[in-house]
């Protein structure tokens, strides 16, 4: 019988051919400053596709440029970045991979040169930058953004898209009660912090019709913080505004000291699930098969995040078949090796 890691997975009208996803992974390599895929990255996404990874994701690709976490980010701020977007996509999906792009504003712990933006002006630690608070002018112009930038990867051809809602970036920032003091319709109750995504999620699918995620931060960490149940509601409204899965991670809207092992956000994505009825997926130090066989044996995601074991292993679903003692097919040129 095959494992369940490697079953297809459909979402709406994308069929993944199986549960891996590689995790969004900022790899700080488009030089220039302009945002642009570069060889590195052709090589870096394509031969995860090469090694049989059901979903590749894009890592956090900004949508404005003061919103980049570095200068060398990623972008999709201009139809200029388009072109190079679209033979990306063209390369992962030749070996099968399903594409998606994780689209993201760095908010307060942006590191670039110049005025950053926040829900409020509050610095990310002792030695950020004190970000400006936004104006709801800056608000509506940074909606529109991510709104463009969707259209932008609907053009590209990706399959999926995932709003990155999580790690202290700014849309995690207006969640938060540590990082949004806003006395307006933006801050204060959990419905009005939750207002920006919600804006943010209308306008996208106001030209995305496709999969849609968020990524979140399930917990801040903090005792003055945000919890996994705050989530559970935030998650029920995402499903109720048609998002498909919510990518549960956790933590870095505050500095914290975090308890990580094997696993150690996996509850969360179980508890969103069950408690929210809404699929998940997984992340967090998972690099055995047995261990992604079991989160989904046992329903507590849907799909399996992989990020770091995917830098040291390209080919980890080969590594995880073999862990499984499951048959995987070998990209054609690989044969000889694999079998």
């Amino acid at each position: 019988m095959q494992t369940k890691l490697f079953q297809p997975y459909k979402i709406k009208n994308v069929t993944l051919k199986n549960r891996i996803v590689m995790s969004p992974m900022c790899m700080y390599s488009s030089t220039g400053q302009q945002g642009y895929v570069e060889d590195f990255h052709m090589t870096h996404y394509i031969s995860r596709a090469i090694g049989q990874v059901g979903l590749i994701m894009v890592e956090a690709t900004a949508v404005t440029k003061e919103g980049r976490i570095s200068a060398n980010d990623l972008g999709i701020w201009s139809d200029d970045h388009i072109p190079q977007l679209q033979k990306l996509v063209s390369g992962m999906k030749h070996y099968g991979s399903v594409t998606a792009i994780q689209l993201a504003h760095a908010g307060r712990k942006a590191t670039i040169d110049g005025n950053i933006l926040a829900p409020s002006a509050i610095p990310f630690d002792d030695q950020s930058k004190t970000p400006s608070e936004m104006t709801k002018e800056q608000i509506q112009e940074t909606i529109q953004a991510f709104k463009l930038g969707a259209r932008r990867a609907k053009e590209a051809g990706f399959d999926i898209i995932e709003i990155h809602a999580a790690h202290g970036y700014l849309i995690n920032e207006f969640l938060s009660p540590l990082s949004n003091i806003r006395d307006d319709e933006y801050g204060g109750s959990a419905e009005n912090r939750y207002r920006f995504l919600s804006e943010v999620l209308r306008s996208v699918k106001e030209v995305w019709d496709g999969p849609l995620f968020v990524r979140i931060s399930a917990t801040d960490y903090h005792e003055d913080g945000l919890t996994v149940e705050d989530y559970v509601p935030y998650a029920k409204q995402m499903k109720e505004q048609g998002i498909d899965l919510i990518d549960v991670s956790s933590g870095a809207v505050v500095p914290a000291r975090i308890n990580v092992y094997p696993g150690y956000q996996v509850g969360f994505a179980e508890k969103i699930k069950n408690q929210a009825n809404i699929a998940t997926g997984a992340v967090g130090l998972i690099t055995h098969g047995l261990q992604a066989e079991e989160i989904l044996q046992n329903n507590r995601a849907d799909l399996i995040f992989i990020a770091r074991e995917l830098l040291r292993d390209p080919y980890w679903p080969r590594t995880a078949a073999s862990q499984l003692n499951t048959k995987l097919e070998a990209p054609e040129q690989y044969v000889r090796g694999w079998s």
